[in-house]
């Protein structure tokens, strides 16, 4: 099997003619936590829309697991779990329920929706939480919620968009550690995208995204040398950057 959870390659998108995404490739390892960074409008919703296939490819290719989404969609679907920026669960319903919904959604048993459900509750600290309705949730509790749905069906790639959008500093600080703990314990990869440089840890792989160009694809520590992330993120994407980018 394909070591890389995530390959992208050569994938350019437009609308009308803006070019939202311009020759972009990345990858995503197996068992790593990979950062997209860019300011909101660099092409990181677009291209986790390409990855989802919200939006469909016409150019390059999108591969999950090795299975191109273009030509294998089920088997490459199948592999990915999503966490969007915008809240998915449905507030009316409790935490279980809604983890229900997507296993059904996947076609897992009902026997094995439940057992799955009580083990992912576990993984991010919702066990309490399991017959609460999401109304009742914190912030940080429904982004935790989210996640445990997105791998209900033990996905090999995880990916999430401006996860800790409206949460406070330890409700971010707590997600973030709740992801790489995954990361660690499951192996899967992550593509998490951010305009915080606060997320991003130095061994974190980072991929900088700006204006639908990857502008650098290296380690955190290795992009942000002796000068620090935010300076370094500036310096890659020119004044424009510096004008948007937002600590």
């Amino acid at each position: 099997m394909t070591e890389n959870a995530l390959t992208v390659g050569g994938v350019s998108h437009s609308f009308g003619a803006l070019r939202a995404l311009d020759d972009v490739s990345l990858t995503v390892p197996r068992g790593r936590f990979v950062a997209l960074l860019g300011v909101n409008g660099a092409g990181k919703t677009t291209l986790f829309s390409l990855i989802t296939r919200l939006y469909n490819s016409r150019s390059g290719h999108i591969a999950v697991l090795g299975h191109d989404l273009r030509t294998d969609p089920g088997p490459a679907l199948a592999a990915l779990g999503v966490v969007f920026q915008s809240r998915a669960l449905d507030a009316d319903l409790t935490v279980a329920q809604n983890l229900g919904y997507h296993a059904a959604l996947h076609g897992m048993a009902r026997g094995a929706a439940r057992s799955r459900a009580r083990e992912v509750l576990a993984a991010v600290g919702l066990s309490e939480k399991h017959d609460a309705r999401v109304a009742t949730l914190s912030g940080g509790q429904t982004r935790r919620a989210e996640i445990a749905r997105a791998l209900m069906h033990r996905p090999a790639l995880l990916l999430l968009d401006e996860a800790t959008a409206g949460l406070d500093v330890r409700a971010r600080a707590e997600v973030g550690r709740l992801v790489r703990d995954l990361v660690a314990r499951e192996g899967m990869g992550v593509l998490w995208a951010t305009h915080i440089f606060e997320e991003i840890e130095p061994e974190d792989r980072v991929v900088v995204l700006h204006r639908g160009r990857v502008r650098a694809e290296a380690s955190a520590a290795e992009i942000a040398g002796d000068k620090g992330l935010a300076p370094a993120f500036l310096d890659l994407t020119g004044a424009a950057g510096e004008a948007e980018a937002r600590a």
